[in-house]
């Protein structure tokens, strides 16, 4: 850990680089660790610095969820369809947060309002816009794809887990349907299942096209 560093006294620190601090914190040890003195003792510094940087434990909040959704917003729609766009925008944004479980409530409760992530979801609707959709449209279409992918994780967190596993021993007498399903189905696990629900939400998505 580096030494101790006199209050104010900004060591080099970024907004990055603090939030990047603060995400190892939440990887490691939970959001309930996070506070504004825990993180200063992990970047070796007064809490009072991290002010210089952060204003306030609202704005790390939504610095983290910025951390993990910006990098991986929609790309700019020049090369397939929308669909393919949001497509794989939608796997990368699972991966990412499969990758920091302790994140996952963060992102499904907090609105992207920093400066980064409205302009990253301004470029996406624009780029839905030069593909034929009508940027209200464009908007519920972007918000509909994140909560699944959210949803989808906090419901099967681990790409191993199966929903269906636990219905495995049921009584066909009782149960004669889901004994049927589940015998009948092809083993898929979260990621084949992930894949399914995507391709017909996707292809459920069909919006008004511009006049």
């Amino acid at each position: 850990m580096p030494g101790r560093r006199t209050p104010g006294h900004s060591v080099g620190l970024t907004r990055e680089a603090v939030l990047r601090a603060a995400l190892e914190l939440a990887d490691r040890d939970g959001l309930k660790a996070l506070s504004m003195r825990r993180l200063g003792a992990e970047l070796g510094v007064e809490a009072m610095t991290l002010y210089h940087h952060i204003p306030n434990k609202d704005a790390l909040l939504d610095g983290l969820v910025e951390l993990l959704v910006a990098p991986i917003a929609p790309p700019a729609f020049e090369s397939g369809s929308w669909q393919d766009s949001l497509r794989s925008y939608a796997r990368e944004l699972r991966t990412t947060l499969l990758a920091h479980p302790n994140v996952v409530a963060l992102v499904a409760s907090r609105p992207a309002v920093t400066t980064q992530n409205l302009q990253v979801m301004e470029a996406a609707l624009e780029g839905m816009r030069a593909a034929g959709l009508r940027p209200a449209d464009a908007l519920d279409v972007l918000y509909a794809v994140t909560g699944f992918v959210v949803g989808h994780v906090v419901t099967a967190p681990a790409p191993a887990d199966d929903p269906v596993d636990h219905l495995a021993a049921l009584d066909p007498a009782v149960f004669p349907l889901l004994a049927e399903a589940v015998s009948a189905a092809t083993p898929r696990g979260a990621d084949a299942r992930f894949e399914f629900a995507l391709d017909a939400l996707l292809s459920g998505l069909r919006p008004d096209p511009l006049d």
